[in-house]
């Protein structure tokens, strides 16, 4: 049988954002109707190396040839032009638009500056029927659930004729039959001789759908094999890089104490669906699972930002209804949030009110405040972290990641919740300043806090926590104690297991 041409090939590309090499030398060729899986954990370089390929960042070396002709994108609209088309995992969509402009957006037919209606209806009818869906053209893109606008995602991928499509987790938002039809589609476009990278968590539909599979890990290319020689558990094994018998850790010693919070039973519209747990006085329980598999919605629903549709939330014995994170810190609950830029620091504001930020009305006196008393605790909190910093006078933009982060630690200590979230509480510091932050929680701990501990990296939660729950497409997925077979766990990422 005559091999496929090849569409593209990537040779030896690499991709370093600071310190980190997000892809390292990574090399495949990509040949013509095939449908290619590209796997890993969190972290592993899929994404950069599918927005390489795609013209949305550009490597630091290597070279990507397309055709037989090698290319350096300067921007997606290029890489479109020699026909290489991504459809990312978050929605680009142009909200006032309806849906028919942005399927066909930069594809429009126009005579002059003005667009042909009649050919464009035409075009955006063949396309529905091409892809299977069901969309009435002349709706405002802005008003549709996030299912319809992944739908307008793809057709619009469809539109531009691509010899190669890109999806990053296509399906991550659709139902059942939603994804049937999205499968139906990929194979017509192979049959009809274009290419699919299919980037997906989820590995039944990569063994299910694909006919290569490309393994990443700590961005490089573990394992590029027919998709028929591969099983869930093999994936698995390449992605940790064990095997399935190795063992993680140092078992731990969990408090023996009474339970101190309980989630039970809760829901949230479209996130949730009946995920209940306990923790004890002096634990941390961990929360792991892949990005948008429901973790930070819980750490979001606990603290009132989302609201519960169904389920209880039980604080030493008292039943909760908090319905905003101001009513969850007056119940004894705090939370450090995912993005301390965005939700949890005023960066123009002084280091002092930053971390004086949730304790204000408890310092006031007859609800006056002076000076002196805020600068005096704020100083103290600031040796208690061993906050670096020249003067609290100055910004919180002025400091480290690490530093900024320490903050958030700094309103913790003057608090004393009861509970303490934190969702990704080391992403993007330094070792040291990691190594701070977990001794922190630890102290925390050994105080009798129950600390609910959300993050991406699986090191770190078999690392830090006593006990860790797996979340997965909004559900729980198994619960695991030390000492930890890392592969399990991450197994129950991909909803492999018992339940």
């Amino acid at each position: 049988m005559t091999p496929a041409p090849i569409v593209a090939s990537l040779v030896e590309l690499t991709k370093s954002y600071g310190p980190t090499k997000a892809v390292r030398e990574v090399s495949l060729d990509v040949p013509r109707g095939a449908i290619i899986g590209l796997v890993g954990e969190n972290g592993a370089g899929k994404s950069t190396l599918a927005k390489i390929l795609a013209g949305v960042v550009s490597p630091d070396s290597g070279k990507l040839i397309v055709n037989g002709v090698e290319q350096v994108f300067r921007g997606p609209f290029e890489a479109i032009r020699v026909g290489v088309s991504m459809m990312a995992q978050e929605i680009t969509l142009v909200p006032d638009r309806t849906v028919e402009e942005n399927v066909l957006l930069g594809n429009l037919p126009r005579k002059g500056i003005f667009p042909l209606r009649k050919q464009m209806r035409e075009r955006y009818l063949h396309i529905m029927k091409e892809s299977g869906f069901d969309l009435d053209p002349n709706l405002r893109v802005g008003g549709l659930r996030i299912a319809d606008q992944q739908k307008v995602e793809l057709m619009r991928a469809l539109s531009q004729q691509a010899q190669l499509i890109i999806m990053d987790e296509p399906s991550a938002t659709l139902t059942a039959n939603e994804v049937t039809k999205l499968h139906g589609s990929i194979r017509n476009l192979a049959a009809q001789g274009t290419s699919v990278l299919l980037v997906s968590h989820f590995l039944e539909e990569v063994l299910a759908l694909t006919s290569l599979v490309a393994v990443m890990r700590d961005g490089e290319l573990i394992r590029y094999s027919e998709t028929k020689n591969e099983t869930a558990d093999s994936l698995v094994a390449s992605m940790v890089g064990k095997s399935l018998s190795t063992e993680y850790g140092e078992t731990k010693t969990g408090p023996t104490g009474p339970i101190k919070f309980s989630i039970k039973n809760v829901s949230t519209t479209g996130h949730l669906s009946d995920i209940s747990f306990d923790i004890k006085g002096g634990e941390i329980l961990g929360l792991a699972g892949l990005v948008g598999a429901g973790r930070t919605e819980i750490a979001r629903a606990i603290y009132g930002v989302d609201r519960i549709s169904a389920g209880e939330i039980v604080l030493e014995g008292r039943v909760l209804k908090i319905r905003s994170p101001h009513e969850a810190i007056k119940s004894g609950i705090y939370m450090i949030p995912e993005s301390r830029k965005d939700q949890g620091l005023v960066l123009t504001g002084s280091i002092r009110d930053n971390l004086l930020l949730a304790s204000m009305s408890k310092l006031a006196t007859f609800g006056v405040t002076s000076n002196s008393k805020l600068s005096k605790v704020a100083t103290k909190l600031s040796q208690a972290i061993d906050l670096r910093f020249g003067s609290l006078k100055d910004s919180a933009s002025s400091l480290s990641g690490g530093n900024q982060q320490k903050i958030l630690f700094g309103r913790v200590l003057e608090l004393q919740p009861s509970v303490l979230i934190v969702d990704e509480p080391t992403r993007g510091v330094d070792i040291a300043a990691k190594r701070a932050i977990h001794a922190l929680l630890e102290e925390l701990a050994i105080k009798g806090t129950a600390i609910l501990f959300i993050s991406s990296e699986i090191e770190e939660v078999l690392g830090v926590c006593h006990r860790t729950i797996v979340i997965h497409k909004g559900r729980t997925h198994g619960e695991f104690v030390p000492p930890y077979n890392k592969t399990e766990v991450i197994s129950a990422f991909f909803g492999q297991g018992e339940n």
